[in-house]
């Protein structure tokens, strides 16, 4: 079972680490493996932009550097610097990070949440977000 409010308090915890000096757009992510733990990450941005990585991204590979592979639920904030918890709009993840998702999720299963506070969210499921999406069956 997923516990969601835990997932969205972890999100906003990593979401503290962002390192965002250029668009002052802070992004927290807070991903659960099928093992029970929690991987999070934060987005960090680069002067030259292309080496950036996004916070979903940093914690699926903080998680597979782990060993982690699978995975059931993701929960997603973010906002630009200065906006409260709870104002804003939801932060969808990128179209790379649907990618990277697709690599080790479930599409039917995989639940995606998007948060602007621990009781205003959003779920749905990685083929809600991204049908379809290119996976390693279409390289058979």
């Amino acid at each position: 079972m997923i516990n969601e409010k835990l997932l969205i308090e972890k999100a906003f915890e990593a979401q503290k680490f962002s390192y965002a000096p250029y668009s002052g757009f802070n992004v927290g992510a807070a991903l659960l493996g099928t093992n029970g733990k929690i991987y999070e990450g934060c987005n960090i941005e680069n002067a030259s932009f292309t080496p950036t990585n996004c916070a979903e991204r940093t914690a699926f590979f903080k998680a597979v550097s782990e060993g982690q592979l699978e995975f059931s639920a993701i929960v997603i904030v973010g906002n630009k610097s200065g906006v409260k918890q709870g104002e804003g709009e939801y932060c969808a993840p990128c179209g790379v990070c649907r990618q990277v998702m697709s690599e080790f999720c479930d599409p039917d299963t995989f639940k995606i949440y998007l948060a602007k506070s621990v009781d205003d969210y959003k779920v749905y499921t990685l083929k809600e977000i991204l049908p379809l999406g290119f996976t390693s069956k279409d390289l058979k």
